[in-house]
């Protein structure tokens, strides 16, 4: 859609081979157009607001809560640097799932379910949350409870054949209005081609901070441990820490193949998937099963982007402002992945305006929370804060220390890869602590 207004503002833009083009009106041009679309995540936004309001008492709480949940969504930093600086429409696509979201926990599964399968369509990325939607729908509404909001034990009475084909046909609907130009113009192999990209390597140029850093960095550690002691280890076909796309094969330890993320992306969110088939406890169970499942994604996936992380800060932020223990998981986390966003912006110029939007969004959310939620019950361990002191460490050598130091010629990758190895071991640590936390016994994790 966008590409046919365009072509009116400027109709060198969508040449597909016109690379790196930058005339003043497509730049206009694009800077407005993320804009506006986002004026879609305010919309999805002031919706859960308003969901908010309806159940919770006290007009002053309601308040409280809907400016954090806007503060954090709207101002968060990962979402300002990827569209605005770096420019993408995300703000956009998280507005209509955030909008499926919100819908969902007001109980309107039918239309929940076409706004995710329109954001799925938009951009398949989502499709890491899909096994979320999936379990709590199909236990929820297709098994639904003969007590409204007490969950019965699913068996084959309860199951209702008739709530199942609405929302097959609800999705079905909007694959085929998305899907059906490239079927009728017979392009539907380039499509799959272009989502799945399995030859693009384990990793992204700049690795995401996720288990597969951590892995890569283990085998480069070996790899020369074992050559200074005299082993004979031939070289990667690709280096590693080269910074470029592309298959790569580890050196001592076993190369991970597309086939082996998936089964760990899906066993990692099995444990998630239970806990909502068993013990369904409203939608703050698919709320905490939709993170879970973002985060088994983003860890494990094949190929990730850095970017990807967002879709682990984003509905964490809505848990975070009525649950002390998530709030602070939601406080390492948001440090942690906004970080290791910091190089897609890598120009010198762009370090001061990156650093004080950071302070500005991590103040306003450690401030906020605490006021919302209780000095008390939001206070990080000594760990946490020491982590937290390392980004800045991290960051202070990236950005000054490395090039006084003069390696950027020697080891220009080095850089990349401290900020992705040690924002890893944050990422992985809030998984396991909210991991730990959603499947504790059933007992309420809100105020």
């Amino acid at each position: 859609c966008l590409s046919q207004l365009a072509v009116l503002v400027d109709p060198a833009m969508v040449d597909v081979k016109n690379l790196n083009y930058a005339s003043l009106a497509c730049v206009l041009f694009q800077r407005f157009s993320v804009i506006i679309s986002d004026g879609l995540l305010a919309f999805a936004v002031h919706q859960y607001c308003r969901y908010l309001s309806r159940r919770t008492s006290g007009v002053s709480k309601s308040w409280e809560l809907s400016l954090m949940v806007s503060v954090l969504v709207l101002a968060n930093f990962g979402l300002l640097i990827v569209d605005h600086i770096h420019f993408q429409y995300n703000g956009f696509l998280f507005g209509i799932w955030l909008l499926s979201i919100t819908r969902m926990m007001e109980g309107r599964v039918i239309q929940s379910s076409l706004l995710f399968a329109a954001a799925l369509n938009f951009k398949h990325i989502f499709l890491y949350v899909s096994p979320a939607y999936f379990i709590y729908l199909l236990r929820v509404y297709c098994f639904p409870s003969t007590k409204p909001g007490v969950p019965s034990r699913p068996s084959v009475s309860l199951f209702s054949p008739v709530n199942l084909i609405k929302l097959g046909l609800a999705v079905i609907s909007m694959f085929a209005l998305s899907f059906g130009p490239f079927i009728y113009l017979n392009q539907v192999p380039q499509v799959l081609s272009r989502l799945f990209p399995f030859k693009r390597g384990l990793c992204h140029a700049y690795w995401a901070p996720n288990v597969w850093a951590l892995y890569n960095i283990a085998d480069k550690a070996l790899s020369v441990l074992a050559r200074k002691a005299g082993f004979a280890i031939a070289s990667s076909p690709a280096a590693l820490t080269s910074g470029l796309v592309g298959d790569v094969q580890h050196v001592v330890l076993p190369t991970v193949p597309p086939l082996a993320t998936m089964i760990l992306t899906a066993l990692s969110m099995v444990p998630a998937m239970v806990q909502v088939w068993r013990r369904p406890t409203g939608p703050e169970s698919f709320l905490r099963c939709l993170v879970l499942c973002s985060y088994g994604s983003f860890l494990l996936g094949w190929h990730v982007h850095e970017k990807a992380i967002l879709m682990v800060i984003i509905p964490l932020a809505l848990l975070a402002v009525e649950c002390p223990k998530t709030a602070r998981v939601f406080l390492v986390m948001s440090c942690t992945g906004h970080l290791s966003l910091f190089p897609l912006l890598f120009q010198p110029a762009e370090t001061p305006a990156k650093v004080c939007l950071m302070l500005f969004y991590t103040l306003a959310s450690f401030f906020g929370l605490k006021t919302i939620l209780g000095q008390d019950k939001v206070r990080l361990s000594w760990l946490e804060v020491l982590y937290l002191c390392g980004l800045g460490g991290v960051q202070f050598y990236s950005s000054v220390l490395h090039t006084i130091l003069g390696l950027q010629s020697r080891l220009p990758f080095l850089p990349l890869l401290m900020t992705s190895v040690y924002c890893s071991l944050g990422v992985v640590y809030t998984w396991i602590c909210f991991y730990v936390d959603t499947l504790r016994p059933s007992k309420p994790h809100r105020l």
